[in-house]
């Protein structure tokens, strides 16, 4: 099996910060693409921003110049650093991995559990 456990998410206000980290754990033979999504009420998950393994990220317009993601690929980890948070930022924010578990095993999509983001006003 494979687990992707997340961290770091609370309660902040407008213009403060929060670092998000995901570990992926279990039977793991390669990680690709690593990276966040995220879902506010009402609405429907969107890209934050994911990042190859070999370096190239994609990010939210809504997002760039504040968050930066990363990733410790000795460790299978993966990080979303949100400065300058605003409001609209409030969301459950899901850690996302493209995992491969067996040498000869297709890549799959995997998720984790979610972690509240909340930014007050």
């Amino acid at each position: 099996q494979v687990h992707l456990v997340e961290s770091g998410g609370g309660l902040v206000q407008a213009g403060g910060s929060l670092r998000l980290s995901c570990a992926v754990s279990g039977s793991i033979f390669s990680v690709g693409t690593m990276g966040w999504y995220r879902q506010a009420p009402g609405k429907q998950r969107e890209l934050v921003a994911t990042l190859t393994r070999g370096g190239t990220t994609s990010d939210a317009d809504s997002v760039k110049g504040r968050f930066t993601v990363s990733r410790d690929n000795a460790n299978n980890t993966v990080y979303l650093q949100m400065n300058s948070l605003k409001p609209e930022d409030t969301a459950v924010y899901y850690c996302y991995a493209i995992i491969r578990p067996r040498p000869a095993a297709l890549e799959l999509s995997y998720w984790g559990q979610g972690t509240q983001v909340t930014v007050s006003s």
